[in-house]
């Protein structure tokens, strides 16, 4: 009997093939993301609510969200999630699986958190070669779009492209091929975890700045909205 998870669900390129593999060891009973209650689109991926619940759908996982604001504490955040945790552990959900690759800081404090929460994790991507897990991902027919850009590293011409090997050449030299450092987000709309692809189309382009405590200054990134096609 395969254990229970659910899966830590970003809605890009890695979650997707972290899903794929990890479908053959684990009964995935739900995709958890995180979503920012402001304008219901995930945090920096800038993927929209309506697309996620379709994505959802099409790979017949279902879909658990969790709200937060610009308002919320880390307290406040850290009470609503572990809500969601308990109800998975009432389900027999024993292990939270991610799509993490190589960042190991992150990796521990995933551990760190899901060992205090009584969960068990799981990484099936972890410490692979980041250029064979791309090319693994175009070559197992995934599709998907890029839809975010850290405007410092890439400019604006990447967002609206398709994940190919011809995006993949096109990149800098010093640019994670798999984004790993936030030089880009994704979004998944066709490939074999799904029954269909879903239907979407590209809106307008975008420029925003967050503050970046760290170098003293605003860091800027290039988006490109995309709407779930009618």
């Amino acid at each position: 009997m395969k254990t229970k998870a659910y899966f830590n669900w970003s809605s890009g390129k890695d979650s997707a093939l972290a899903l794929y593999r990890a479908l053959n060891r684990f009964d995935i009973k739900a995709l958890l993301t995180v979503i920012d209650s402001t304008n219901n689109r995930i945090p920096m991926h800038g993927t929209n609510l309506d697309l996620l619940k379709a994505q959802s759908q099409s790979i017949g996982i279902p879909l658990v969200t969790c709200d937060i604001n610009t308002e919320y504490s880390e307290d406040k955040y850290k009470i609503s999630l572990q809500e969601i945790i308990d109800k998975f552990k009432s389900q027999e959900i024993s292990t939270a699986l991610f799509g993490d690759i190589h960042l190991l800081e992150l990796k521990i404090g995933r551990e760190e958190k899901c060992r205090q929460a009584g969960l068990k994790t799981d990484f099936p991507l972890w410490n692979n070669s980041p250029q064979e897990l791309l090319h693994e991902f175009i070559d197992s027919g995934f599709k998907a779009i890029i839809t975010c850009v850290d405007g410092s590293v890439l400019d604006k011409t990447f967002v609206g492209r398709m994940i190919d090997y011809d995006f993949i050449n096109d990149l800098p030299d010093g640019v994670d091929i798999c984004g790993e450092n936030g030089e880009y987000h994704s979004f998944v709309f066709d490939g074999p975890i799904f029954k269909e692809p879903v239907p979407c189309h590209l809106g307008p382009v975008s420029y925003k700045e967050y503050p970046c405590q760290d170098l003293k200054q605003n860091t800027g990134f290039w988006y490109i909205d995309i709407y779930n096609a009618p």
